[in-house]
Formats: structure tokens, sequence, C-alpha cells
């Protein structure tokens, strides 16, 4: 079908779950129709993981090379980091150039792309340098369920620092932009949470809420931005109000994505919104400890494939 979006799709660290769970939903035949695809990674580890898998080797290969033996499934290393970064670096640069119109990457491991010297806590962080370094978010989504941070890898103690106004209106903009052109939300409704428990409690329990965000939010409305809040995080996913909204902007990393994985883990997509191409990626990580069972669900994968077709369609006005 020439309509079909053109994906890059990694293979992640070779001894976790991201080669089965690639090429499991590479094989599926919904896949297939949604997008060309093609495999970014070590062939060896392919069709290695193939051969495991008892599944039919995918029909294109981006060999980027190193070695691979079912010996090292499950198990942190260097190699394992280095395979991984050079497979996301080979398809960034195909996106870049045109030969992919977008990207959907496997697992890695934050331990192992250290162990191989690379100085990224992950994908976005690398991505976003691949790229030039525009203003990026990290957005989890599962229908009309989609989470934004404001800060993503990074020590909880280093959040305070770094929510700052500036940095709530710049994920502010970017999300909405994002919204807009890659969810097709005409005008996104975005409600942020509070960055203190009870979203401070009139300053009882921390003046964030006071100081910084309401401060951003009011600026932001100046804009023309469609924004609520700041709601206290507890209640917000308690009670569903997330459903009344098109995202909700969380203040860091576990805020917003463990109430995001306990309601839809399995079934959600890393998204990437700022780049000049379309990322996303499955919202589960190796799982070194299932590697190699055959009992990865592919479902996060097809999602996150479906979802890049979908952006490459609507950035193209399909």
């Amino acid at each position: 079908m020439p309509d079909r979006p053109r994906l890059a799709i990694t293979l992640g660290d070779p001894h976790g779950i991201g080669p089965e769970v690639a090429l499991k939903a590479a094989a599926d035949p919904e896949v297939q129709t949604a997008a060309e695809l093609a495999l970014v990674g070590s062939a060896a580890a392919a069709k290695g993981w193939a051969r495991l898998l008892g599944i039919a080797p995918p029909g294109e290969i981006l060999d980027t090379g190193g070695a691979w033996t079912p010996e090292g499934i499950g198990t942190v290393t260097a190699e394992g980091g280095r395979q991984a970064m050079v497979a996301v670096a080979r398809a960034a640069e195909g996106c870049l150039a045109g030969t992919f119109e977008g990207m959907v990457t496997a697992p890695l491991s934050k331990e192992a792309i250290h162990r191989a010297g690379f100085a990224f806590p992950g994908h976005t962080e690398f991505l976003q340098a691949q790229a030039g370094a525009p203003p990026v978010v990290m957005v989890l989504a599962a229908g009309p369920l989609r989470v934004a941070l404001v800060t993503i890898h990074v020590p909880v103690a280093e959040v305070p620092r770094l929510v700052t106004r500036n940095a709530i209106l710049d994920t502010l903009a970017v999300l909405d932009a994002g919204l807009r052109q890659d969810f097709g939300i005409e005008r996104p409704a975005v409600a942020v949470l509070g960055l203190n428990p009870h979203a401070g409690d009139g300053g009882v329990l921390g003046r964030d809420e006071i100081e910084t965000i309401t401060p951003a939010l009011e600026e932001a409305a100046a804009r023309g931005l469609a924004v609520a809040g700041p709601f206290p995080a507890d209640g917000f996913f308690g009670r569903r109000a997330f459903e009344q909204y098109d995202a909700v902007l969380a203040m860091y990393h576990d805020q917003g994505l463990a109430p995001f994985k306990a309601l839809a883990m399995g079934g959600g997509v890393n998204v990437t919104l700022g780049l000049p191409f379309v990322r996303t990626s499955p919202d589960h990580g190796t799982a070194f400890d299932l590697a190699g069972e055959n009992v990865a669900s592919p479902d996060s994968m097809k999602a996150a494939i479906h979802l890049a077709a979908e952006m490459v369609r609507r950035r193209k006005g399909a």
C-alpha cells in the first residue's frame, strides 16, 4: 500500500524483551497494513531472536552490527547498551534524512547505556540532542488519557529546583502544539497538577503552587492556552478527573506515570512531542527477567506503531 508511512523500529537492548516485542509486532497483519516497517539494529540479534521465537525473520533489517548469542539474554551489559543506542542513532539519522517518516523505539536499559559510555538518561534526551536540542515533552498516551511531564529522568531531590515558571510555560507550549498537530485536537484543554501534597494546601505544605505554578498558568491562559489547576494529584486521578481534559501535566516522573501505568500499563504509548520527526515507544521497559521466555506481550509495541503511523498521516495532512 503506497500510503503506508515508512517507520524505523529499533530493536532496543538485544538482551531484553525489545527484540521479542518488535518482531511479534512486525509480524502482525494489522501492523503491516498500517505501516511499512524496517527493523534497525543488529541483524544477528534480529535473526537469532526470530529463530528463538519461531517467527519468520523480518523482511527488512537495517543492520547496525554487533554479535548476539542467546546466552546473553536477561543480562545487563555495555555491549547491549551500545547496540541499542547505535540503532536509535541510525533510526534518528534516517528520520532526519527523510529515509523514514517516523521511528518506534523498543526498550533499552539506562544502566546498560551508561555502561556503554552514553551520558543520556534515556531515549527522549538522546533524540532531543540528535535533533539539535529543540524543546521536547514526554507524553504517555492510552486512548483519551494523556499524561505529560515537566521534568523527566531526574532525581526527585532536584525536581523543585527544575519546576520553574518558564519550564512550565515551555512545556505547555510544546504540549499544546503537539496535541494539535499530532493528535488532531483543535483546542486542547490541559489539567495541571501541583507539586506538593494537596497542591500545597494554601501554602501550608509548600508555596510552589502559589509562587510558581499558578502564575505560570495565568500567563499560559493569557497566551491563549486552555489550562486549569493546579490540582492535587492523588484526588485528581482518584476521581478520574482526567476524563474531562485532553491531557494532564504532571510536575515529575512518578507523579504522572505511576497512576498512568496503574490505569493503562501494557496498552500505553510513550510519545516525544517537539521533535522534527515522529517518535513513539511502548510504555514498558526491558523486562530482563522475562526475556527469552516467549511470554512478552507485543500489545504496547503494536499500539506504538499504530499511533506513530497516525501521527505521520496527520503531519502530512492525510
